[in-house]
């Protein structure tokens, strides 16, 4: 197993490419803990994956407050041991130009893709550093390369997120890989709330896939399969880097 005696934590684990991940990751022998705000989803999730022989344990939060990070960091030495593995997927959309968007919605969306990685992956580095190693990854998004209209908070946070991922990269290796995946157009409920930002969104979501070379959208478990990699052994030689998973539709 890729994964076997390591302890993850992984965040926006109730849905979408979050979950994908915690069930990818406990099929490889990794126990985790599940981080999201939805309780039941992640209670469900828990008991599903315990059933199959897993180790998981769910915490209900909003990682854009600072004491869940801690709390998500001591649960998981307090359950398994140590932590080895973050991984960030919890993340905001918060739709609208510069000039639309309110305050509000723009602090909350840099704080959920953006500060929540700060708070999360200061707490756990201490706890890699005793182990003397860890592994960080961190979901950003295409957006951070290439603009969409109506996403000024979620372009710039996507970004910000990979320029932060280097820069841990830099601080703390070789003890500490930090990496980010950068996703492009993936069917996930974050899509359809993307393409609300336009007039017809049915419409966007059915070019948008049509516009990658591999002419469909990706799925979560396409995601989990990189960040398998990326936060295994095999990837021992790989940090500071982000990867882009997106059909190749930033070649077009």
């Amino acid at each position: 197993m890729r994964l076997h005696q390591k302890t993850a934590i992984i965040t926006g684990a109730t849905s979408g490419m979050g979950k994908a991940m915690a069930e990818r990751f406990v099929s490889e022998g990794a126990s985790v803990i599940l981080s999201g705000r939805d309780e039941i989803r992640g209670k469900e999730l828990e008991k599903k994956l315990i059933q199959k022989g897993g180790k998981a344990v769910f915490i209900a939060g909003d990682i854009s407050q600072i004491a869940v990070n801690e709390t998500l960091v001591r649960e998981a030495v307090q359950n398994f041991g140590k932590l080895d593995i973050v991984v960030t997927n919890a993340g905001k959309l918060g739709l609208g130009s510069v000039t639309d968007i309110s305050f509000e919605e723009w602090n909350e969306t840099i704080s959920a893709n953006l500060t929540s990685v700060f708070y999360l992956s200061r707490f756990a580095i201490p706890e890699m550093q005793k182990n003397g190693k860890g592994v960080i990854l961190a979901n950003s998004s295409i957006a951070a390369f290439k603009s969409f209209p109506k996403h000024a908070a979620y372009c710039a946070s996507k970004a910000a997120l990979v320029a932060l991922v280097k820069e841990m990269a830099l601080d703390y290796g070789p003890t500490i890989r930090v990496n980010t995946i950068c996703p492009g157009p993936v069917d996930t409920p974050m899509i359809w709330d993307s393409a609300k930002a336009f007039d017809d969104p049915d419409t966007i979501v059915q070019q948008t896939a049509n516009n990658t070379l591999m002419k469909r959208l990706g799925n979560p478990e396409d995601i989990a399969s990189l960040a398998l990699f990326l936060v295994s052994d095999e990837a021992s030689w790989i940090t500071g880097s982000a990867y882009t998973i997106d059909g190749g539709i930033l070649v077009k």
